[in-house]
């Protein structure tokens, strides 16, 4: 790199480099330091200078590894887990070449496991370092600076549902393109740009990174010329429906339209070690919950036994509707009197009078649930989907609200994206809602979102947020 062309970059990119290059340095000096303390390998080095040299090197073949694998990119859209992964990369190339000249030192050449630690604490510093300005957007690297198209209903979205700043942590929104056909009632607050010159010319002059096609009216409105001329110039093009997908964690529902669906990842499992192990995946897990909680199931039977007397049933049976839409009986702990339905089925609400004292302790911490560790190992359900409903709502659901039956093509769970996500809820709007969370599951169904829903399940458990 040269020093015009280093001298071209902004602030913030040559804030980072030079930032980094001492991190890496670091790395290495720290290395030989510990060495000497605690004697790891034998080796001294006899010319203090000599291995500050060596560690301008080492930081010197990290940096051009990086730059290589884009991170020093100012328009690197990328979360922190695939900046992570590059950087991981980025030092395992370094650590090969470092090993490569390090015989010309002859004397001087460092032991290669120092090479090996060096570059592990470089790993760890740097992505501390990263992840801290990844969050903070300190250095302007995080977030994208978005143009939308179109000022109707299908943009408003935007403006309704992520309105405030922990919603936009990702990006910026510059402004709305009003565009033909586009609704009146749509953006209220947010700037609305009436374009005097070409597309392409204001999202360069305007340093845009992406822009989100969300026009009402589409057919023959749509600027596919200059969409494409900002394409090719390293501007992203992305859909509404995907915009929306990856900020918010669910899919609009209401804005689907078949082709998507038809032409989007997802949605169908082509995992067949998953399909294979699914059931066995879920049975150990079944087993090893039970192995943890039978004492406290044993507890919760004692104390329903002595509040509501030696003859109340425990154990709850109710029909809901799993996988391909066909029904079995789910098994709970009883948290509702006897004659919670006298009037006929009714959705649970948020602080429903119908259920017990003890019930409220058990609707809160999730124990309620625990009986259905036999609804998995049965192979009713499994651990992570979407939770399944009673046939009498589904039935509604399934009318009311567009795609509501897909929820029925994964097994249903013990928890779910919608739960971690969504907060009670006992209307058809609510219904709505958690629909858009399940649908995203349903398209990102992997073993590593299902270990995450699991993982911050234990938060609601452990702090009483189930409801």
């Amino acid at each position: 790199m040269s020093s015009s062309k280093f001298s071209d970059l902004s602030t913030g990119t040559k804030s980072l480099i030079i930032i980094e290059q001492v991190l890496f340095v670091g790395s290495l000096l720290l290395t030989v330091y510990i060495n000497t303390l605690y004697n790891i390998v034998d080796f001294e080095m006899t010319s203090e200078g000599y291995l500050l040299f060596y560690g301008v090197v080492f930081a010197l073949l990290n940096q051009l590894s990086a730059l290589a694998l884009g991170l020093y990119n100012s328009k690197l859209r990328e979360s922190f887990r695939g900046i992570f992964r590059r950087m991981l990369m980025c030092v395992a190339v370094a650590f090969f070449a470092a090993t490569i000249i390090n015989p010309l030192y002859g004397a001087y050449a460092l032991p290669v496991e120092l090479l090996a630690i060096a570059s592990s604490l470089s790993v760890f510093f740097v992505s501390a370092f990263r992840y801290f300005t990844f969050k903070i957007d300190f250095f302007g690297f995080g977030k994208r600076n978005v143009l939308v198209l179109g000022t109707g209903q299908r943009a408003s979205i935007i403006e309704k549902r992520m309105r405030r700043d922990v919603d936009r942590q990702d990006f910026t929104v510059h402004g709305f393109v009003i565009m033909k056909g586009d609704s009146p009632d749509g953006i209220q607050r947010e700037t609305r740009i009436n374009l005097e010159q070409s597309l392409v010319e204001y999202t360069l002059t305007h340093g845009i990174d992406e822009i989100v096609v969300a026009n009402d009216e589409r057919r023959s409105n749509l600027p596919v010329d200059d969409l494409f001329a900002c394409k090719i110039r390293g501007i992203e093009i992305i859909d509404i429906l995907d915009f929306i997908e990856r900020e918010t964690g669910q899919i609009a529902v209401n804005l689907i339209y078949p082709s998507w669906v038809i032409y989007s990842n997802g949605f169908a499992s082509n995992n067949y070690l998953r399909n294979t192990l699914d059931w066995f995946f879920n049975a150990v897990m079944a087993l090893f919950l039970f192995s943890i909680t039978w004492p406290i199931m044993l507890i919760t039977m004692l104390f329903m036994k002595i509040t509501e007397g030696l003859h109340a049933p425990i154990f709850y049976k109710q029909e809901r509707v799993g996988l391909d839409g066909k029904p079995f009986n789910i098994i709970k702990f009883r948290s509702m009197r006897l004659d919670a339905e006298k009037d006929g089925a009714q959705m649970a609400s948020e602080n429903d009078n119908r259920i017990t004292k003890i019930g409220h302790y058990l609707r809160k911490y999730r124990i309620d649930e625990l009986p259905q560790i036999w609804n998995v190992l049965h192979g009713d359900m499994g651990f992570v989907g979407p939770r399944p409903e009673r046939p009498q709502f589904v039935q509604s659901l399934i009318k009311n609200l567009p795609y509501y039956n897909e929820r029925h093509n994964v097994k249903p769970g013990l928890t779910g994206w919608a739960q971690l996500k969504y907060p009670y809820g006992a209307t058809e709007a609510d219904s709505l809602e958690k629909l858009k969370y399940d649908l995203y599951y349903i398209k990102h169904r992997s073993f590593l979102l299902d270990l995450l829903i699991l993982i911050r399940t234990v938060e609601i458990v452990l702090f009483g947020k189930g409801r």
